[in-house]
């Protein structure tokens, strides 16, 4: 058995070594994406394990498997980059790991929202300039709010968790109820309750074609004045444009974003300056005290990490031995 593991990065590095060796099994590392230019390298290996932002073309999945791999494993939980006619018509078994560490991403959420209500960026910049006055930046208090989860997968309902130890009243929004969450009684019916009742709005949700830009013009109208804003999901779910307007005029307060719309060839690259960084929406954002914007981090961690490399190897294996794997994706 051969796999082939792309856009593997340092910290990815050991992890992968460990496990092959503990398996007995060939697995070579290449640090370059999948692409057109790097489908090539795949040919003589059974399966492929991938990670990447940019879109899974069908030019790339169609040569792909004229190399005689069907068998993809990604080290993470989206799929809405992976064409999906490609994948029926080559017969493409996939995989993700949809659960590489809930906690990492609904920590980070939490971490980034408590910056928020505290005004520690605000403080940060007047420390640098050698102003320690407290005055006018009173903070925010989180178990004074309510906050409203929407999507209680594993992640929403690790940030729920950690919303309730604060204290916080918590509602919750999702198409599937979660049989413990609804004995508490937490689900609201609709968006709109949840955009009327919270004070904090936690997006958990993955992207699909019925929630793209969920939060518009209409929603942010929905929402109570001074709203605080939370996306460690999904870019696609949040209007830019939208929310810029919406910061602008103070019907939200503040909002922390590690996904953007438009972040493929933006995060994880170092431009040098911050003049140099190619979006003016984003660096517009970036320029606010009351906005957080992280390049993708909140599931970078150690523990994270190792799990997403694991597990997407282990599938792959299952994928090449049994034609199947518990966390098999269905296009």
């Amino acid at each position: 058995m051969k796999i082939i593991a792309y856009g593997i990065r340092d910290d990815e590095r050991p992890y992968l070594e460990q496990w092959s060796q503990a398996q007995g099994i060939d697995v070579k590392a290449v640090g370059d994406l999948l692409d057109e230019t790097t489908v090539d390298l795949a040919k003589g290996y059974d399966g492929a394990v991938v990670y990447q932002q940019k879109p899974y073309t069908a030019a790339v999945l169609d040569k792909l498997a004229a190399n005689g791999i069907t068998n993809l494993s990604l080290r993470n939980v989206g799929v809405d980059n992976v064409d999906a006619d490609a994948v029926k018509r080559n017969g493409f078994k996939v995989t993700n790991v949809p659960a590489y560490s809930p906690a990492a991403i609904a920590e980070f959420t939490v971490t980034e929202l408590m910056r928020l209500l505290r005004r520690t960026p605000t403080f940060d910049r007047k420390q640098a300039q050698g102003d320690l006055r407290w005055a006018p930046d009173i903070a925010d208090e989180l178990n004074s709010m309510t906050v409203g989860v929407v999507a209680t997968g594993r992640i929403g309902r690790a940030a729920l968790k950690i919303y309730q130890g604060f204290g916080a009243k918590v509602i919750a929004y999702d198409v599937f109820h979660n049989p413990e969450l609804e004995k508490q009684g937490l689900y609201v019916d609709t968006l709109d309750e949840l955009y009327a009742q919270a004070d904090v709005i936690s997006l958990h949700a993955p992207a699909t074609k019925d929630n793209h830009n969920m939060l518009n013009d209409a929603a942010f109208a929905k929402m109570k004045d001074g709203v605080w804003i939370l996306n460690p999901a999904r870019g696609a779910l949040v209007d830019t444009d939208a929310l810029i307007r919406a910061l602008d005029s103070g019907k939200v307060a503040g909002a922390a974003l590690d996904v953007y719309e438009n972040e493929v060839g933006i995060f994880n690259t170092d431009f040098g300056s911050f003049d140099a960084v190619p979006d003016e929406r984003l660096k517009n954002l970036m320029r606010r005290d009351n906005v957080l914007i992280s390049p993708h981090i909140a599931f970078y961690t150690k523990t994270a990490v190792k799990n997403m490399v694991q597990y997407a190897l282990n599938n792959n294996k299952q994928l090449i031995e049994t034609g199947q794997a518990e966390n098999e994706v269905q296009f």
